[in-house]
């Protein structure tokens, strides 16, 4: 298995045993909810259509597709033991936020993944990268992974766009999308997941399962993480329903863990039938 090179939030590296299994053989496959590409990593497709609403992400992306080694040059400069330290990390954070240099952004967007609180990926409201200095004792510089990473994805087409645009590009026979959104809140006390600086509400949920619908009749194949609620019962109800039990943190520290269960939607071509 070929892990990604970001840490991120929800990752689903620990999942492909239950998530590769629903992904059938095809020609090109479609990710609208990109995030860390744990799932485009370790499938093999003729043709990715990867999208995410997170513009440095994609950028990131686009610029390590493009460049491979030199990417990998550019960035290993800010993995020196001295920026390890919450100073420096504070001064590259404003200098990411400042420039506009689609390189320099690129490297400074790794530098701060890894260098960062817990791995965390948030904006203030006027869309400055805001996380915390992590304070790690030493921090690994993921070469390897990177450049496995530039290998793949030449043959991806990255899009900094909406879910719906991205999934309606997919149209036809062999076209498998994996969708994993912002997971629906376990209590009605919770927030919804904001994804990148957007919010991701129950509309948005609901629209997700309604294209997803739509697509399953045009021969696409369709498979949605999420978690196990009463709402996405409901807001699947016409999808295969597999659900498998997974630790999840409850706390951003990480070391409070509970059992919740995992849900994945699988709406096959033409066939719309609940299994649960």
């Amino acid at each position: 298995m070929q892990r990604p090179f970001l840490k991120w939030a929800g990752g689903k590296f620990n999942l492909l045993p239950h998530i590769l299994p629903q992904l059938p053989t095809g020609r090109r496959f479609f990710e609208p909810f990109l995030g860390a590409a744990t799932v485009f990593l370790n499938t093999d497709y003729d043709e990715y259509h990867l999208g995410d609403t997170n513009a440095d992400l994609i950028n990131l992306y686009k610029t390590v597709k493009l460049l491979g080694e030199d990417y990998i040059k550019h960035a290993f400069k800010y993995f020196k033991p001295r920026y390890n330290e919450s100073r420096k990390y504070y001064q590259l954070r404003e200098k990411f936020n400042q420039s506009c240099d689609p390189i320099e952004r690129s490297c400074l967007f790794l530098y701060l993944n890894r260098h960062g609180y817990n791995g965390l990926c948030r904006y203030n409201r006027s869309g400055r990268f805001n996380v915390p200095f992590g304070s790690y004792k030493k921090i690994l510089f993921p070469d390897e992974a990177i450049y496995a990473f530039h290998k793949k994805s030449q043959n991806a087409k990255f899009y900094c766009d909406d879910f719906s645009k991205i999934m309606k590009k997919a149209n036809k026979l062999g076209d498998i999308i994996y969708a994993d959104p912002p997971y629906y809140p376990l209590s009605k006390s919770a927030n919804f997941t904001s994804y990148g600086q957007i919010k991701f509400s129950h509309d948005d949920q609901q629209s997700l399962a309604d294209l997803s619908e739509k697509l399953a009749t045009k021969n696409v194949h369709i498979v949605i993480s999420n978690q196990l609620t009463p709402e996405t019962q409901v807001l699947y109800q016409k999808a295969k329903l597999y659900q498998f039990p997974v630790r999840r943190s409850i706390s951003c520290r990480g070391n409070r863990r509970y059992d919740v269960e995992e849900l994945l939607a699988v709406y096959c071509p033409k066939d719309t039938v609940n299994s649960l």
